[in-house]
């Protein structure tokens, strides 16, 4: 079936294209008579409005580009939810990009939403990024632009985030709190700020309760993946079996660390507490429950949202706007594998 143009009903109709757009719009200066007759008209031929067209008028596409590292983690999908519901409200659709990680998708997949017109783009980076070129473009461009997560410090745009560093030290505080003295820490890759300020706030809490720093206490993930963490136990556990607490990047990986522990029938708290971050659903339905750091991630969406819309709404209106961060709070939240020691 063709499309069906303005014309074509205005031609039937015996009536302007004009009147015909703004019978669409709903404009008062158009009879009701008028009105309905090209609504009917309309619904019979099954017209769709022109959105190449309207888009070309209003220089708005009505889509934003999202891009976070993986999809499946709850953490992002809790995001998403956020952000998709407040882009519904306003009127927007979501195009969301997966970069897997992957410095080099995540600059094809930047090229092709800034090659699609998006009105904004949303970002969390990847593992690899340590490359900004790519980002500096979305901003050179004019393009609103919001980070949150995993962030660049080095690039000046709006950001939601938390604060890791603090949220990392109230973690391995809890820990200390509930007995601990030697504690191990399972950390992120080395490039993403949030897990380079998880690692300084791990550093920091053992500083405040002068415990001394054992850098063989740290073990690296490549993926964040459960596999990495159930290995990085195993090595704990033979590297320094003296170990009494684990502060894990996040809770995916405290699975792995909780799976081998179960196994290996080392006992969580007693022989060994365990905290994770993020407060994934999986924390609660383990065994033992996981005790973790709870992050506001639809909290995070939405509001994410909300400084992207703010930033183009001021572009639309050739108005400034000034780049704005947003910091979430966080909570330690005590579960079965940090129970207190009597």
């Amino acid at each position: 079936m063709k499309n069906i143009t303005l014309k074509e009903i205005a031609e039937t109709l015996g009536i302007s294209i004009t009147t015909v757009s703004k019978a669409l719009k709903n404009y008062p200066d158009v009879s009701p008579r008028t009105r309905q007759a090209v609504m009917n008209l309309a619904h019979q031929l099954q017209y769709t409005p022109n959105s190449f067209a309207v888009n070309l008028r209003t220089q708005e596409s009505k889509t934003i580009g999202l891009i976070i590292p993986e999809v499946v983690h709850h953490f992002f999908s809790s995001v998403i939810n956020g952000i998709i519901a407040e882009a519904e409200k306003n009127g927007y659709l979501v195009i969301i990009l997966q970069s897997n990680e992957s410095l080099e998708l995540e600059k094809k997949q930047v090229a092709l939403l800034l090659s699609k017109r998006v009105d904004g783009i949303l970002m969390s980076l990847s593992n690899e990024s340590n490359d900004d070129e790519h980002i500096r473009e979305i901003i050179h461009k004019g393009i609103p632009f919001v980070q949150f997560d995993k962030i660049s410090k080095l690039i000046h745009s709006s950001k939601v985030i938390i604060n890791d560093q603090l949220a990392a030290m109230q973690a391995v505080q809890h820990l200390i709190d509930n007995g601990c003295k030697k504690i191990a820490h399972i950390r992120g890759p080395v490039n993403p700020q949030n897990a380079i300020d998880r690692f300084l706030g791990y550093k920091k809490a053992l500083e405040k309760n002068t415990i001394p720093f054992d850098s063989s206490l740290v073990y690296t993930c490549q993926r964040v993946s459960f596999e990495e963490g159930y290995a990085f136990a195993e090595q704990i556990k033979k590297e320094h079996p003296d170990v009494d607490g684990v502060f894990v990047i996040t809770d995916l990986v405290a699975v792995g660390v909780l799976a081998y522990f179960n196994e290996n029938q080392i006992r969580v708290p007693d022989d060994v507490a365990v905290i994770g971050f993020s407060n994934w659903f999986m924390s609660q339905v383990i065994t033992p429950k996981l005790s973790t750091v709870d992050q506001p991630s639809d909290e995070m969406g939405t509001r994410a949202f909300q400084l992207l819309l703010e930033q183009m709404i001021a572009r639309r209106d050739q108005k400034p706007f000034q780049a704005q961060t947003i910091e979430l709070k966080t909570a330690v939240v005590q579960r079965e594998s940090t129970r207190k020691k009597s």
